[in-house]
C-alpha cells in the first residue's frame, strides 16, 4: 500500500473518531472540565531535550502552536539537545515554577540516574507530570544495503557479516532494548548512541551505521527514495501508517516491544493550580483537527491524562526499566 495514502487514510479515520465521540484513554484524550483561571502573562517555553526533526519536536511544535493560539499568547519550543536529554531537562529543573518554562520528555527520564557517570538527584524528583499528550511505537530502520525485508533476515545478516553490525539509537529506553537483543541475539553488534534522529538518519543514509531504532518521522522521506528500509515496528500491532511492517509480537521479538509516550513535566514547586490549568489545556489542545491529522501522520495517538494519571504512568514506568536496566545494565 501507498505510504502516503495509508497516512491520509489513518488522518480521516482519526478524525472521524473524534467526532462521533469515540475516543478511548489510548486512542484519544480523556474528556474533564477545564482549570479555570490561570493563563499564561507571557511566553511560555517547551523545552525539547532533543535535537529538532524528529517526532518528539514535531508533536510538541503543533502542541505549541495550538496552545499559542488558545491562550492568545507565544509558545516557543526550545531545542537544547545534549548529555542523554540531560542537558535540556536540567534548564527546566533550574527554572522558576511560575508556569512559563516546560519540559517535553519521553520515558527515557527514568533512565537518567542509571546513566554510566550520571552525577546528581534523580530528574524524575525534581519535576512536576502535568500531561501526556500522545504515544507512538517506534520503528527499526535499516540502509537499503542491507539485505533484508524483516528484522529476523537482518539479524541473520548480521551474524554472518564480515563487519560487525552497528546499531544506533537517540533515546535511552530504546538503547536498553538494543542492548537486550546484543545480549540475546547478536553479541557481535555494536550500540552508537545519538544526540537526535538528524544525524541518525544522516548516517543510515550513508550507511556509515547499518539499523536504526527511532521516531517514524524522519524516516519517511528517505523511505519514498528508496535509501531506507523499515524492518519491523516496536507496537504490538502493526501500524497504520506501515501496514505491510510486521509489529515486534508478529515478528518474535517481544522484548523489543516499546510504545514511547510524549508529556509535559513542570519545575518542582510549580503551584497546582497552574498544573492542573495547562493540563486542561493541552488536553483540550490535542483534541483540534489539526492536532489529530498531524500526530496521525506520525502514527502516534493521542492521549490527555490528568497531572495525577500521568504520575502514575511514570511510575509504573519507572518500576519497569529499572527492573530491565539491573539485568542489562545501560552501557
Amino acid at each position: 500500500m501507498n505510504p502516503l495514502r495509508s497516512l491520509c487514510r489513518y488522518a480521516v479515520a482519526v478524525a472521524l473518531a473524534l467526532a462521533a465521540g469515540g475516543a478511548s484513554a489510548q486512542a484519544g484524550p480523556q474528556a474533564a472540565p477545564a482549570a479555570a483561571g490561570w493563563k499564561p502573562e507571557r511566553p511560555v517555553t517547551l523545552v525539547v531535550p532533543y535535537s529538532p526533526g524528529g517526532g518528539t519536536d514535531v508533536m510538541a511544535r503543533q502542541v505549541a502552536k495550538e496552545l499559542s493560539r488558545r491562550w492568545n499568547q507565544s509558545v516557543n519550543v526550545e531545542n537544547t539537545p545534549g548529555a542523554d536529554g540531560l542537558l535540556g531537562t536540567r534548564r527546566v529543573i533550574e527554572a522558576k515554577p511560575d508556569g512559563h518554562t516546560f519540559l517535553v520528555q519521553l520515558p527515557s527520564l527514568v533512565l537518567n540516574k542509571h546513566l554510566p557517570g550520571f552525577k546528581g538527584a534523580d530528574p524524575t524528583t525534581q519535576l512536576i507530570p502535568v500531561v501526556a499528550y500522545s504515544v507512538l511505537a517506534g520503528v527499526y530502520v535499516v540502509n537499503a544495503a542491507i539485505p533484508g525485508r524483516t528484522l529476523s533476515e537482518v539479524l541473520a545478516y548480521c551474524r554472518t557479516a564480515p563487519q560487525p553490525c552497528t546499531f544506533g539509537t537517540t533515546e535511552n529506553t530504546a538503547r536498553l532494548r538494543l542492548q537486550m537483543l546484543q545480549s540475546t541475539e547478536l553479541p557481535s553488534m555494536i550500540v552508537v548512541n545519538y544526540k537526535g534522529g538528524g544525524q541518525l538518519i544522516t548516517d543510515l543514509v550513508g550507511n556509515s551505521i547499518n539499523v536504526g531504532s527511532m521516531g517514524y518521522t524522519a524516516v519517511i522521506p528517505h523511505m519514498a527514495s528508496g535509501k531506507l528500509r523499515v524492518v519491523m515496528s516496536s507496537g504490538k500491532e502493526r501500524s497504520p501508517v506501515l501496514p505491510d511492517v510486521q509489529s515486534a509480537i508478529e515478528a518474535g521479538y517481544p522484548q523489543l516491544l516499546g510504545e514511547t509516550w510524549y508529556g509535559l513535566f513542570a519545575p518542582l514547586g510549580t503551584p497546582k493550580p497552574i498544573v492542573d490549568a495547562v493540563s486542561a489545556a493541552v488536553r483540550e489542545a490535542i483534541r483540534d483537527e489539526t492536532v489529530l491529522k498531524s500526530f496521525a501522520t506520525l502514527g502516534a495517538s493521542p492521549i490527555g491524562n490528568t497531572p495525577e494519571q500521568f504520575a502514575q504512568l511514570v511510575r509504573e514506568e519507572a518500576e519497569r526499566l529499572e527492573a530491565l536496566v539491573k539485568r542489562f545494565p545501560i552501557q
